[in-house]
């Protein structure tokens, strides 16, 4: 954001959203996108792999591609966009570029992308992400099979 103003990344920043999780270009996401039909709101699921994204403050988008009915589908949203509900990272992909436009040529298992193991380095930085414990689960009494 550049050459924006400092009025208008003031205004941006209001619209920018928190609690979305940190995905990347290669990774497999489940977005949950607010629907509108006959008066009516719904709440329909899209799940596939992030081929694009595009990190522009309260500007950037990403493209989602799924093979629905052994056709490619894809859908691009705005990362600030109220009609994005949820997010949900569903697996790490290992990728080596930024833009997966050539899976558009692919097809069956020439398509798939490797999943990464761990975390983002962010992640670990920070202590979330999975793997990562940060509340006791309970158990840490041993249990004693034999009371008297």
């Amino acid at each position: 954001m550049s050459n924006s103003s400092p009025f208008i990344e003031k205004i941006e920043n209001t619209y920018k959203r928190s609690d979305l999780p940190e995905f990347r270009p290669g990774d497999t996401i489940r977005v949950h996108a607010k629907i509108s039909e006959g008066g009516k709101d719904r709440i329909q699921m899209f799940q596939g792999v992030c081929i694009h994204r595009k990190r522009n403050g309260g500007r950037g988008a990403f493209t989602v591609r799924k093979i629905s009915h052994g056709i490619g589908v894809e859908r691009v949203w705005a990362v600030n966009s109220p009609r994005v509900v949820k997010i949900e990272l569903i697996q790490r992909g290992k990728v080596r570029k930024a833009k997966l436009y050539y899976l558009r040529n692919l097809s069956g298992n020439a398509a798939r992308i490797r999943a990464r193991l761990g975390g983002y380095a962010t992640d670990v930085i920070t202590g979330t992400g999975p793997g990562t414990n940060t509340g006791s689960t309970g158990d840490s009494e041993p249990s004693s099979s034999t009371e008297a």
